[in-house]
């Protein structure tokens, strides 16, 4: 796989590359796998919350009304 970043992007890569002491693919890595863990928990407190507008409907209903 080839990822073409833009310039600013690829340099501040780099200078936090040379920073920690590690490559700007492991950066990289470690981003995905940041982002795909953040977009996991979002997707369950998103069903979370359906569930939980589902389960308390009615009371939610009657709590509008009152």
């Amino acid at each position: 796989m080839n990822v073409r970043l833009p310039p600013e992007i690829d340099s501040a890569l780099e200078a936090l590359a040379r920073q920690r002491h590690t490559s700007k693919h492991a950066l990289l890595i470690e981003a995905a796998d940041r982002f795909m863990r953040q977009e996991s928990r979002t997707e369950r407190v998103l069903a979370s919350v359906d569930e939980i507008a589902t389960e308390y409907a009615a009371l939610l209903t009657r709590l509008e009304d009152a």
